[in-house]
Protein backbone atom coordinates (compact mmCIF):
# COMPACT_ATOMS: atom_id res chain seq x y z
CA UNK A 1 0.00 0.00 0.00
CA UNK A 2 1.40 3.32 -0.87
CA UNK A 3 1.49 5.65 1.91
CA UNK A 4 1.67 9.29 1.89
CA UNK A 5 5.20 10.95 2.23
CA UNK A 6 4.02 14.46 2.39
CA UNK A 7 5.62 14.65 5.78
CA UNK A 8 9.08 13.61 4.45
CA UNK A 9 10.51 17.19 3.12
CA UNK A 10 13.70 17.63 2.48
CA UNK A 11 15.49 20.94 1.99
CA UNK A 12 17.52 21.61 -1.00
CA UNK A 13 19.44 24.72 -1.10
CA UNK A 14 20.38 26.18 -4.47
CA UNK A 15 23.67 26.01 -5.54
CA UNK A 16 24.92 29.08 -7.33
CA UNK A 17 27.19 27.08 -9.94
CA UNK A 18 28.06 23.96 -11.76
CA UNK A 19 30.03 22.40 -8.38
CA UNK A 20 33.91 21.41 -8.99
CA UNK A 21 35.30 18.36 -8.06
CA UNK A 22 38.01 20.13 -6.06
CA UNK A 23 34.77 21.92 -4.07
CA UNK A 24 35.55 25.30 -5.81
CA UNK A 25 32.71 27.35 -7.97
CA UNK A 26 32.90 27.30 -11.54
CA UNK A 27 32.86 31.52 -12.77
CA UNK A 28 33.88 33.05 -9.72
CA UNK A 29 36.18 34.10 -6.91
CA UNK A 30 36.39 31.52 -4.49
CA UNK A 31 35.32 33.81 -1.59
CA UNK A 32 31.93 33.02 -0.61
CA UNK A 33 29.28 35.28 -2.68
CA UNK A 34 26.26 36.39 -1.40
CA UNK A 35 24.48 33.55 -3.49
CA UNK A 36 26.81 30.78 -1.92
CA UNK A 37 26.36 32.14 1.70
CA UNK A 38 25.31 29.75 4.16
CA UNK A 39 20.90 28.88 3.90
CA UNK A 40 18.83 29.22 6.67
CA UNK A 41 17.54 26.03 7.03
CA UNK A 42 13.99 26.47 9.03
CA UNK A 43 13.95 24.09 11.86
CA UNK A 44 12.10 20.58 11.85
CA UNK A 45 8.29 20.82 13.08
CA UNK A 46 7.82 19.49 16.11
CA UNK A 47 6.61 15.67 16.15
CA UNK A 48 2.66 15.36 16.75
CA UNK A 49 1.92 12.92 20.17
CA UNK A 50 -0.93 11.36 18.36
CA UNK A 51 0.44 10.68 14.69
CA UNK A 52 3.90 10.52 15.56
CA UNK A 53 5.10 12.04 12.44
CA UNK A 54 6.15 16.15 12.13
CA UNK A 55 3.13 18.81 12.30
CA UNK A 56 1.47 20.36 9.59
CA UNK A 57 -1.14 22.95 9.48
CA UNK A 58 -3.93 21.93 7.59
CA UNK A 59 -5.05 25.36 6.31
CA UNK A 60 -2.12 26.21 4.36
CA UNK A 61 -3.24 23.18 2.30
CA UNK A 62 -7.43 23.87 2.50
CA UNK A 63 -10.18 26.36 3.53
CA UNK A 64 -11.89 24.88 5.60
CA UNK A 65 -15.53 26.15 5.69
CA UNK A 66 -18.70 25.50 7.71
CA UNK A 67 -19.82 22.86 9.85
CA UNK A 68 -21.27 19.46 8.21
CA UNK A 69 -21.53 17.26 11.31
CA UNK A 70 -20.71 17.20 15.20
CA UNK A 71 -19.38 13.52 16.88
CA UNK A 72 -18.41 13.32 20.61
CA UNK A 73 -14.97 13.73 19.53
CA UNK A 74 -14.87 15.42 16.07
CA UNK A 75 -16.43 18.08 13.90
CA UNK A 76 -16.91 17.68 10.22
CA UNK A 77 -16.66 20.53 8.15
CA UNK A 78 -16.59 21.25 4.21
CA UNK A 79 -12.79 22.00 3.12
CA UNK A 80 -11.73 23.04 -0.38
CA UNK A 81 -7.86 22.22 -1.24
CA UNK A 82 -6.36 25.10 -2.64
CA UNK A 83 -4.70 24.26 -5.53
CA UNK A 84 -7.25 22.80 -7.21
CA UNK A 85 -10.86 23.82 -5.30
CA UNK A 86 -11.65 20.50 -5.12
CA UNK A 87 -14.34 19.90 -2.27
CA UNK A 88 -14.23 17.31 0.49
CA UNK A 89 -14.20 16.61 3.81
CA UNK A 90 -12.30 17.94 7.43
CA UNK A 91 -12.78 15.59 10.36
CA UNK A 92 -10.89 17.85 13.12
CA UNK A 93 -10.79 15.93 16.09
CA UNK A 94 -9.83 18.02 19.43
CA UNK A 95 -6.56 16.89 20.98
CA UNK A 96 -7.54 18.22 24.45
CA UNK A 97 -10.94 16.04 24.21
CA UNK A 98 -8.12 12.90 23.66
CA UNK A 99 -7.95 12.55 27.40
CA UNK A 100 -6.21 8.66 27.83
CA UNK A 101 -3.62 6.52 26.01
CA UNK A 102 -6.47 4.39 24.97
CA UNK A 103 -8.29 7.69 22.80
CA UNK A 104 -5.26 8.60 21.35
CA UNK A 105 -4.45 5.16 20.33
CA UNK A 106 -8.02 4.57 18.54
CA UNK A 107 -7.80 7.92 16.75
CA UNK A 108 -4.37 6.56 15.43
CA UNK A 109 -5.65 3.30 14.28
CA UNK A 110 -8.64 5.22 12.63
CA UNK A 111 -5.81 6.37 10.60
CA UNK A 112 -4.20 3.71 10.04
CA UNK A 113 -7.24 1.56 8.96
CA UNK A 114 -8.50 4.46 6.18
CA UNK A 115 -5.25 3.83 4.65
CA UNK A 116 -5.40 0.55 4.63
CA UNK A 117 -8.86 0.58 3.23
CA UNK A 118 -7.27 3.57 0.23
CA UNK A 119 -8.96 2.57 -2.55
CA UNK A 120 -11.88 0.28 -1.81
CA UNK A 121 -14.92 1.65 -3.63
CA UNK A 122 -17.26 1.37 -0.82
CA UNK A 123 -15.20 2.72 1.48
CA UNK A 124 -15.38 7.02 1.91
CA UNK A 125 -11.43 7.36 1.07
CA UNK A 126 -8.60 9.37 3.21
CA UNK A 127 -7.06 11.97 1.30
CA UNK A 128 -4.51 12.96 3.87
CA UNK A 129 -3.69 13.03 7.94
CA UNK A 130 -2.80 16.29 9.41
CA UNK A 131 -1.56 16.73 13.22
CA UNK A 132 -0.91 20.50 14.96
CA UNK A 133 -0.82 21.86 18.35
CA UNK A 134 -4.40 21.69 19.15
CA UNK A 135 -6.28 19.11 16.94
CA UNK A 136 -5.82 16.12 14.47
CA UNK A 137 -7.89 16.63 10.94
CA UNK A 138 -8.71 13.90 8.68
CA UNK A 139 -9.24 15.03 5.16
CA UNK A 140 -11.88 12.66 3.37
CA UNK A 141 -13.60 12.57 0.48
CA UNK A 142 -16.82 14.60 0.52
CA UNK A 143 -20.45 12.73 0.75
CA UNK A 144 -22.53 15.05 -0.63
CA UNK A 145 -25.45 12.63 -1.04
CA UNK A 146 -26.41 12.19 2.63
CA UNK A 147 -27.31 9.25 4.84
CA UNK A 148 -28.78 5.95 3.59
CA UNK A 149 -32.21 6.08 5.19
CA UNK A 150 -32.99 9.98 4.05
CA UNK A 151 -32.90 9.20 0.46
CA UNK A 152 -35.34 6.29 1.24
CA UNK A 153 -37.69 8.10 2.49
CA UNK A 154 -37.36 10.99 0.11
CA UNK A 155 -38.01 8.96 -2.71
CA UNK A 156 -41.22 8.05 -0.81
CA UNK A 157 -41.71 4.54 -1.66
CA UNK A 158 -39.36 0.92 -1.98
CA UNK A 159 -39.50 -2.42 -2.74
CA UNK A 160 -38.02 -5.60 -0.79
CA UNK A 161 -35.94 -6.06 -4.40
CA UNK A 162 -34.55 -2.05 -3.28
CA UNK A 163 -34.31 -3.68 0.29
CA UNK A 164 -32.22 -6.30 -0.60
CA UNK A 165 -29.57 -4.36 -3.41
CA UNK A 166 -29.08 -1.80 -0.57
CA UNK A 167 -28.26 -4.49 1.75
CA UNK A 168 -26.27 -6.51 -0.97
CA UNK A 169 -24.03 -3.23 -0.76
CA UNK A 170 -23.44 -3.00 2.38
CA UNK A 171 -22.18 -6.60 3.18
CA UNK A 172 -20.27 -6.16 -0.02
CA UNK A 173 -18.32 -3.46 1.61
CA UNK A 174 -18.26 -5.16 5.15
CA UNK A 175 -17.11 -8.57 3.58
CA UNK A 176 -14.07 -6.51 2.10
CA UNK A 177 -13.21 -5.07 5.28
CA UNK A 178 -13.33 -8.03 7.12
CA UNK A 179 -11.18 -9.90 3.96
CA UNK A 180 -8.60 -7.36 4.70
CA UNK A 181 -8.44 -8.08 8.74
CA UNK A 182 -10.84 -5.22 9.80
CA UNK A 183 -14.02 -5.05 11.73
CA UNK A 184 -16.31 -1.77 11.37
CA UNK A 185 -17.59 -2.19 15.30
CA UNK A 186 -20.01 0.38 14.53
CA UNK A 187 -22.45 -0.10 12.07
CA UNK A 188 -25.84 1.90 11.75
CA UNK A 189 -27.41 3.65 9.20
CA UNK A 190 -25.83 6.77 9.72
CA UNK A 191 -22.55 5.72 8.83
CA UNK A 192 -23.29 4.95 5.23
CA UNK A 193 -23.76 8.29 3.32
CA UNK A 194 -24.18 8.73 -0.94
CA UNK A 195 -21.29 10.04 -2.61
CA UNK A 196 -23.61 12.81 -4.18
CA UNK A 197 -27.01 13.30 -4.61
CA UNK A 198 -27.43 11.55 -7.82
CA UNK A 199 -30.04 8.80 -8.45
CA UNK A 200 -27.36 5.86 -8.39
CA UNK A 201 -24.52 7.41 -6.57
CA UNK A 202 -22.54 4.96 -4.75
CA UNK A 203 -22.54 4.04 -1.39
CA UNK A 204 -20.00 4.91 0.86
CA UNK A 205 -19.12 3.52 4.75
CA UNK A 206 -17.58 5.99 6.81
CA UNK A 207 -16.33 6.99 11.02
CA UNK A 208 -13.92 3.45 11.46
CA UNK A 209 -13.26 5.61 15.02
CA UNK A 210 -14.37 2.53 16.54
CA UNK A 211 -12.82 -0.33 13.91
CA UNK A 212 -9.80 -2.67 14.69
CA UNK A 213 -7.60 -5.29 12.79
CA UNK A 214 -8.03 -8.44 13.39
CA UNK A 215 -6.73 -11.77 12.97
CA UNK A 216 -8.38 -15.43 12.30
CA UNK A 217 -10.04 -16.79 15.61
CA UNK A 218 -9.29 -12.93 17.62
CA UNK A 219 -11.20 -12.11 20.56
CA UNK A 220 -12.57 -8.51 21.63
CA UNK A 221 -14.00 -7.66 25.27
CA UNK A 222 -15.06 -3.95 25.05
CA UNK A 223 -18.09 -2.92 24.52
CA UNK A 224 -18.86 -0.58 21.72
CA UNK A 225 -21.46 0.94 19.05
CA UNK A 226 -25.00 2.44 19.47
CA UNK A 227 -27.40 0.60 21.66
CA UNK A 228 -30.24 -0.50 18.61
CA UNK A 229 -26.96 -2.12 17.00
CA UNK A 230 -25.29 -3.90 18.87
CA UNK A 231 -24.73 -7.66 18.78
CA UNK A 232 -25.12 -9.77 21.90
CA UNK A 233 -22.04 -11.69 22.03
CA UNK A 234 -20.29 -7.94 22.62
CA UNK A 235 -22.32 -7.57 24.90
CA UNK A 236 -20.86 -10.80 26.70
CA UNK A 237 -16.99 -9.53 25.78
CA UNK A 238 -16.29 -11.76 23.48
CA UNK A 239 -16.84 -11.50 20.16
CA UNK A 240 -15.10 -11.09 16.75
CA UNK A 241 -16.10 -9.86 12.91
CA UNK A 242 -19.64 -11.87 13.44
CA UNK A 243 -20.69 -8.88 15.12
CA UNK A 244 -20.92 -6.72 12.01
CA UNK A 245 -23.34 -8.98 10.38
CA UNK A 246 -25.69 -8.68 13.44
CA UNK A 247 -25.94 -5.42 13.15
CA UNK A 248 -26.36 -5.25 9.43
CA UNK A 249 -29.11 -7.75 10.21
CA UNK A 250 -30.97 -4.89 12.32
CA UNK A 251 -30.86 -2.51 9.54
CA UNK A 252 -32.61 -5.08 7.17
CA UNK A 253 -35.31 -5.56 9.69
CA UNK A 254 -36.01 -1.74 10.05
CA UNK A 255 -35.16 -1.37 6.31
CA UNK A 256 -38.40 -3.93 6.10
CA UNK A 257 -40.93 -2.63 8.83
CA UNK A 258 -39.36 0.40 9.91
CA UNK A 259 -38.34 0.36 13.83
CA UNK A 260 -35.91 -1.71 15.30
CA UNK A 261 -35.94 -5.47 16.41
CA UNK A 262 -35.03 -4.90 19.90
CA UNK A 263 -36.55 -2.24 21.95
CA UNK A 264 -37.34 -0.79 25.24
CA UNK A 265 -37.78 2.46 27.46
CA UNK A 266 -33.94 2.95 28.50
CA UNK A 267 -30.49 1.83 26.85
CA UNK A 268 -30.35 -1.16 29.38
CA UNK A 269 -33.67 -3.00 28.49
CA UNK A 270 -32.71 -2.21 24.73
CA UNK A 271 -29.56 -4.62 26.33
CA UNK A 272 -31.14 -6.82 27.31
CA UNK A 273 -33.77 -7.20 24.65
CA UNK A 274 -31.06 -7.85 22.38
CA UNK A 275 -29.63 -10.83 24.88
CA UNK A 276 -33.05 -13.03 25.10
CA UNK A 277 -32.91 -12.39 21.44
CA UNK A 278 -36.58 -12.81 20.47
CA UNK A 279 -37.39 -11.49 16.83
CA UNK A 280 -40.72 -10.25 16.16
CA UNK A 281 -42.14 -11.54 13.00
CA UNK A 282 -45.72 -11.57 13.84
CA UNK A 283 -46.84 -7.68 13.47
CA UNK A 284 -47.51 -5.57 10.48
CA UNK A 285 -45.82 -5.52 8.15
CA UNK A 286 -44.11 -8.80 8.93
CA UNK A 287 -47.28 -11.15 7.32
CA UNK A 288 -46.49 -9.40 4.17
CA UNK A 289 -42.89 -9.74 3.85
CA UNK A 290 -41.55 -12.76 1.71
CA UNK A 291 -40.30 -16.10 3.31
CA UNK A 292 -37.04 -15.26 1.86
CA UNK A 293 -36.28 -12.03 3.33
CA UNK A 294 -37.62 -13.26 6.73
CA UNK A 295 -34.83 -16.20 6.19
CA UNK A 296 -32.08 -13.70 5.92
CA UNK A 297 -32.92 -11.83 8.75
CA UNK A 298 -33.42 -14.77 11.19
CA UNK A 299 -29.94 -16.08 10.05
CA UNK A 300 -28.10 -12.56 10.44
CA UNK A 301 -30.18 -12.13 14.02
CA UNK A 302 -28.51 -15.75 14.78
CA UNK A 303 -27.60 -14.69 19.02
CA UNK A 304 -24.86 -17.32 18.77
CA UNK A 305 -22.26 -15.84 16.34
CA UNK A 306 -20.70 -19.31 15.38
CA UNK A 307 -24.40 -20.42 13.43
CA UNK A 308 -24.98 -16.95 12.25
CA UNK A 309 -24.42 -16.25 8.68
CA UNK A 310 -21.22 -15.52 7.19
CA UNK A 311 -20.39 -12.21 4.95
CA UNK A 312 -19.57 -14.67 2.13
CA UNK A 313 -23.36 -16.67 2.79
CA UNK A 314 -25.40 -13.34 3.08
CA UNK A 315 -23.97 -12.24 -0.32
CA UNK A 316 -25.11 -15.59 -2.01
CA UNK A 317 -28.09 -15.75 -0.33
CA UNK A 318 -31.32 -16.49 -2.55
CA UNK A 319 -33.12 -13.46 -1.62
CA UNK A 320 -30.12 -10.85 -1.63
CA UNK A 321 -28.63 -11.96 -4.82
CA UNK A 322 -29.12 -9.82 -7.74
CA UNK A 323 -32.03 -11.03 -9.87
CA UNK A 324 -32.66 -12.97 -6.77
CA UNK A 325 -36.36 -13.94 -4.94
CA UNK A 326 -36.62 -9.94 -3.72
CA UNK A 327 -40.25 -9.20 -5.07
CA UNK A 328 -40.41 -6.45 -6.60
CA UNK A 329 -43.73 -5.40 -5.14
CA UNK A 330 -43.99 -1.87 -2.67
CA UNK A 331 -43.29 -1.67 0.77
CA UNK A 332 -46.12 -0.47 2.88
CA UNK A 333 -46.51 2.93 3.18
CA UNK A 334 -46.77 2.96 6.85
CA UNK A 335 -43.33 1.68 7.34
CA UNK A 336 -42.26 4.28 5.40
CA UNK A 337 -44.05 6.55 7.65
CA UNK A 338 -42.14 4.71 10.93
CA UNK A 339 -38.55 4.91 9.55
CA UNK A 340 -39.35 8.37 8.34
CA UNK A 341 -40.10 9.22 12.40
CA UNK A 342 -37.45 6.92 13.76
CA UNK A 343 -35.09 9.03 11.65
CA UNK A 344 -35.91 12.40 12.67
CA UNK A 345 -37.00 11.64 16.72
CA UNK A 346 -33.05 10.25 15.77
CA UNK A 347 -32.44 14.23 14.70
CA UNK A 348 -34.58 15.68 17.47
CA UNK A 349 -32.07 13.64 20.39
CA UNK A 350 -28.84 14.64 18.47
CA UNK A 351 -29.50 17.81 18.59
CA UNK A 352 -30.39 18.08 22.48
CA UNK A 353 -27.65 15.49 23.27
CA UNK A 354 -25.04 17.64 21.56
CA UNK A 355 -26.18 20.81 23.70
CA UNK A 356 -25.95 18.38 27.04
CA UNK A 357 -22.73 17.49 26.29
CA UNK A 358 -21.53 21.05 26.67
CA UNK A 359 -22.74 21.42 29.80
CA UNK A 360 -20.44 19.65 32.41
CA UNK A 361 -18.03 22.26 33.38
CA UNK A 362 -14.43 22.08 34.44
CA UNK A 363 -15.07 22.34 37.82
CA UNK A 364 -17.71 19.24 37.54
CA UNK A 365 -14.77 17.46 36.01
CA UNK A 366 -12.70 18.89 38.23
CA UNK A 367 -14.81 17.91 41.32
CA UNK A 368 -14.60 14.64 39.87
CA UNK A 369 -11.17 14.06 40.03
CA UNK A 370 -10.90 15.39 43.53
CA UNK A 371 -13.55 12.92 44.48
CA UNK A 372 -11.56 10.16 43.32
CA UNK A 373 -8.31 11.53 45.05
CA UNK A 374 -10.12 11.50 48.62
CA UNK A 375 -11.42 8.35 48.04
CA UNK A 376 -7.53 6.90 46.98
CA UNK A 377 -6.04 7.20 50.09
CA UNK A 378 -2.76 5.74 49.64
CA UNK A 379 -2.47 7.75 46.35
CA UNK A 380 -2.25 4.20 44.15
CA UNK A 381 -4.12 5.62 41.18
CA UNK A 382 -6.62 2.70 42.57
CA UNK A 383 -9.53 2.32 44.20
CA UNK A 384 -11.33 -0.35 46.06
CA UNK A 385 -15.50 -1.03 45.42
CA UNK A 386 -15.50 -0.53 48.93
CA UNK A 387 -13.59 2.68 49.01
CA UNK A 388 -16.16 3.74 46.40
CA UNK A 389 -19.14 3.07 48.17
CA UNK A 390 -17.91 4.94 51.15
CA UNK A 391 -16.69 7.46 49.48
CA UNK A 392 -19.66 8.10 47.82
CA UNK A 393 -21.81 8.13 50.94
CA UNK A 394 -19.36 10.42 52.58
CA UNK A 395 -19.76 12.72 49.25
CA UNK A 396 -23.24 12.97 49.86
CA UNK A 397 -23.78 11.83 46.47
CA UNK A 398 -27.51 11.10 45.25
CA UNK A 399 -27.15 7.82 43.83
CA UNK A 400 -29.45 4.58 44.59
CA UNK A 401 -27.82 1.46 45.51
CA UNK A 402 -28.82 -0.10 42.42
CA UNK A 403 -27.00 2.95 40.19
CA UNK A 404 -23.69 2.56 42.88
CA UNK A 405 -23.82 -1.26 41.89
CA UNK A 406 -23.83 0.13 38.46
CA UNK A 407 -20.98 2.19 38.81
CA UNK A 408 -18.72 -0.39 40.56
CA UNK A 409 -19.75 -2.53 37.72
CA UNK A 410 -19.09 -0.25 34.72
CA UNK A 411 -15.74 1.13 36.59
CA UNK A 412 -14.01 -2.33 37.46
CA UNK A 413 -14.29 -3.41 34.03
CA UNK A 414 -11.42 -6.16 34.63
CA UNK A 415 -13.45 -7.65 37.53
CA UNK A 416 -10.18 -7.30 39.88
CA UNK A 417 -11.82 -5.58 42.66
CA UNK A 418 -9.63 -2.06 41.82
CA UNK A 419 -11.02 0.92 40.09
CA UNK A 420 -7.95 3.04 38.50
CA UNK A 421 -8.86 6.98 37.45
CA UNK A 422 -9.77 6.82 34.35
CA UNK A 423 -12.49 4.00 34.31
CA UNK A 424 -13.91 6.63 37.39
CA UNK A 425 -14.19 9.18 35.20
CA UNK A 426 -15.32 7.97 32.36
CA UNK A 427 -18.43 5.98 34.65
CA UNK A 428 -19.06 8.94 36.41
CA UNK A 429 -19.32 11.69 33.73
CA UNK A 430 -21.43 8.99 32.12
CA UNK A 431 -23.93 9.15 34.65
CA UNK A 432 -23.80 12.86 35.49
CA UNK A 433 -24.52 13.43 31.89
CA UNK A 434 -27.84 12.12 30.72
CA UNK A 435 -30.42 12.47 34.02
CA UNK A 436 -29.20 15.90 35.60
CA UNK A 437 -32.16 18.23 35.87
CA UNK A 438 -30.04 21.15 34.79
CA UNK A 439 -28.76 19.79 32.10
CA UNK A 440 -31.88 18.46 30.29
CA UNK A 441 -33.05 21.87 31.48
CA UNK A 442 -30.35 23.42 29.69
CA UNK A 443 -30.71 21.54 26.42
CA UNK A 444 -35.02 22.43 26.39
CA UNK A 445 -34.37 25.91 27.00
CA UNK A 446 -31.92 25.71 23.80
CA UNK A 447 -34.86 24.77 21.48
CA UNK A 448 -37.47 27.43 23.26
CA UNK A 449 -36.42 29.66 21.32
CA UNK A 450 -38.87 32.85 23.05
CA UNK A 451 -39.12 30.99 26.76
CA UNK A 452 -42.64 29.74 26.62
CA UNK A 453 -42.55 26.62 27.93
CA UNK A 454 -43.21 25.12 25.03
CA UNK A 455 -41.19 23.61 21.93
CA UNK A 456 -43.02 24.79 18.75
CA UNK A 457 -42.49 23.43 15.25
CA UNK A 458 -41.30 26.47 14.13
CA UNK A 459 -38.74 26.24 17.08
CA UNK A 460 -37.80 22.84 16.83
CA UNK A 461 -37.15 23.24 12.85
CA UNK A 462 -34.92 26.67 13.60
CA UNK A 463 -32.77 24.42 15.78
CA UNK A 464 -32.09 21.58 13.87
CA UNK A 465 -30.99 24.03 10.84
CA UNK A 466 -28.72 25.45 13.60
CA UNK A 467 -27.38 22.00 14.63
CA UNK A 468 -27.27 20.67 10.80
CA UNK A 469 -29.98 18.01 11.27
CA UNK A 470 -32.28 19.20 9.35
CA UNK A 471 -32.77 17.83 5.82
CA UNK A 472 -36.16 18.38 4.62
CA UNK A 473 -38.14 16.37 7.56
CA UNK A 474 -41.27 16.98 8.10
CA UNK A 475 -41.19 18.47 11.89
CA UNK A 476 -44.92 17.38 12.14
CA UNK A 477 -43.89 13.89 12.77
CA UNK A 478 -41.29 14.83 15.32
CA UNK A 479 -43.72 16.56 17.47
CA UNK A 480 -46.72 14.35 16.85
CA UNK A 481 -44.30 11.81 19.15
CA UNK A 482 -42.99 13.63 21.48
CA UNK A 483 -46.72 15.55 21.91
CA UNK A 484 -48.27 13.08 24.68
CA UNK A 485 -51.26 15.82 25.41
CA UNK A 486 -51.31 15.94 21.16
CA UNK A 487 -51.53 20.52 21.86
CA UNK A 488 -49.11 20.63 18.68
CA UNK A 489 -46.25 21.55 20.80
CA UNK A 490 -43.57 20.07 23.31
CA UNK A 491 -43.40 21.00 27.09
CA UNK A 492 -40.25 20.50 29.14
CA UNK A 493 -42.36 16.90 31.30
CA UNK A 494 -42.68 15.79 27.64
CA UNK A 495 -39.01 16.77 26.10
CA UNK A 496 -37.66 14.78 29.72
CA UNK A 497 -40.02 11.68 28.68
CA UNK A 498 -38.57 11.71 25.32
CA UNK A 499 -34.66 12.26 26.27
CA UNK A 500 -35.47 9.42 29.12
CA UNK A 501 -36.68 6.87 26.48
CA UNK A 502 -34.45 4.00 25.01
CA UNK A 503 -33.28 5.61 21.82
CA UNK A 504 -29.68 4.73 19.51
CA UNK A 505 -27.94 7.73 20.81
CA UNK A 506 -29.50 8.66 24.40
CA UNK A 507 -26.54 7.62 25.96
CA UNK A 508 -23.46 6.35 23.36
CA UNK A 509 -20.32 6.59 25.12
CA UNK A 510 -17.51 6.07 22.84
CA UNK A 511 -16.52 2.71 25.03
CA UNK A 512 -19.17 1.24 26.98
CA UNK A 513 -17.45 0.65 30.49
CA UNK A 514 -20.95 1.56 32.21
CA UNK A 515 -23.02 -1.48 30.70
CA UNK A 516 -24.00 -3.78 33.69
CA UNK A 517 -25.18 -7.15 32.17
Amino acid sequence: MAMCCRWFRKSHPAASGSSRPDGGSSGGPSSASPSTAPQHVKPPAPIGPVLGRPMEDVKSIYNVGKELGRGQFGVTSLCTQKATGQKLACKTISKRKLSTKEDVEDVRREVQIMYHLAGQPGVVELKGAYEDKHAVHLVMELCAGGELFDRIIAKGHYTERAAAALVRTIMGIIHTCHTMGVIHRDLKPENFLLLSKEENAPLKATDFGLSVFFKEGEVFRDIVGSAYYIAPEVLKRNYGPQADIWSVGVMLYILLCGVPPFWAQSEHGIFNSILRGQVDFNSDPWPRISGGAKDLVRKMLTSDPRRRISAHDVLNHPWIKEDGEAPDTLIDNAVLGRLKQFTAMNQFKKAALRVIAGCLSEEEIRGLKEMFKSMDSDNSGTITVDELRKGLAKKGTKLSEAEVQQLMEAADADGNGMIDYDEFITATMHMNRMDREEHLYTAFQYFDKDNSGYITIEELEQALKEKGLMDGRDIKDIISEVDADHDGRINYTEFVAMMRKGAPEAANPKKRRDVML
